[in-house]
């Protein structure tokens, strides 16, 4: 199998500039702290100036065995959809409908025709509730959900909109998901040993259902810390990082959704598919404690597998045990 380098090779002078970058973070306080925890953590990997500086499996961890990423598996898909946007085939403004009008109930409110491609990657739809999946048509279930919100004014958590994400990028290339993602992202990184859940007409899931190697999370991870460029090669559209990273509507629960509670990571804001976090951070995250959180600040990648019910603890050991070590 191939590792991920101790040190990435093109940013070898960038990790010679950068010596106050540890040779190994030493993990015993977090893991002393999530063991008295009793959380089931499964994988810790960290980068910092470009060097892997930590990295151990527990429990049902496995260096070698591809993880179920959950809604980790959203970020992936929002950056098909910034490739996507890059070679034309699809623009943030084009309405949702236009994609699949075919499916569209003759009866439909006009906030249905308004909802956007922006309106899916910002899980700001107007759909009061997450779309059920009563059949195999997984697209027509979305389409005839319900909308009780003006689509754009408020975020609610919606797995079936990064669904619809997946869909279009199908309609547009021809290509599933995952195979879309191949020559584009998952080749260049090197990232081989991955599969991706498919609805049952055979659509990748888009928000849920990737399973990926710890490692190739962090890969992931670095090359937003590194603005889409791997090796010296830029791979992801330019610019697209910092589009798809900040902060594009609050994200506090729903009927205080301005709420930016101070101790949480939840309500610092959400983006492309991904969420704003303390300390100046972003992260891609999943159900049961599956995370690559991005530290620009610390020059940082830190990626965890789990198997849990907190999050906020597990982030909050994040901050009080391997933050402090990222100078």
């Amino acid at each position: 199998m191939k590792r991920l380098p101790i040190l990435l090779p093109a940013l070898a002078l960038l990790a010679a500039a950068c010596p106050t970058a540890p040779a190994k973070l030493d993990l015993t306080a977090f893991e002393t702290a999530f063991t008295d925890a009793e959380l089931d953590i499964h994988s810790v990997m960290v980068l910092h100036h470009s060097r892997v500086v930590a990295e151990k499996w527990y429990g049902e961890g496995s260096p070698d065995t591809p993880h179920v990423l959950h809604s980790v598996s959203k970020s992936f898909t929002a950056t098909a959809v910034g490739f996507a946007i890059a070679e034309g085939l699809i623009s943030l403004d084009d309405k949702v409908v236009s994609f699949f009008p075919e499916k569209v109930p003759e009866e439909h409110s006009p906030e249905l025709d308004a909802m956007t491609i922006s309106n899916l990657l910002t899980m700001s739809t107007g759909q009061l509730e997450q779309p059920p999946r009563t059949g195999t048509d997984w697209v027509a279930d979305f389409m005839a959900a319900p909308i009780g919100d003006t689509p754009g004014a408020n975020f609610r958590y919606n797995s079936m909109a990064t669904f619809m994400l997946s869909a279009i990028v199908q309609k547009v290339s021809g290509l599933k998901l995952v195979d879309y993602l191949q020559p584009r992202l998952f080749g260049p990184l090197e990232i081989t040993d991955h599969r991706w859940d498919e609805s049952p007409d055979g659509i990748n899931v888009g928000g849920w259902g990737l399973y990926l190697r710890t490692e190739d999370m962090a890969k992931f991870g670095q090359l937003f810390l590194q603005d889409g460029v791997w090796n010296g090669t830029r791979i992801l559209p330019e610019g697209w990082v910092a589009e798809a990273s900040t902060r594009k509507i609050a994200s506090g629960p729903a009927g205080n959704e301005t709420l930016v509670d101070p101790d949480s990571d939840w309500t610092q804001g959400y983006c492309y598919q991904m969420w704003r976090g303390r300390h100046n951070s972003y992260r891609a995250d999943g159900a049961r404690g599956q995370l690559i959180v991005v530290l620009p600040e610390r020059d940082a990648v830190v990626v965890v597998t789990a198997d849990l019910a907190n999050m906020q603890d597990e982030m909050n050991l994040i901050w009080d045990h391997i933050l402090p070590a990222l100078q």
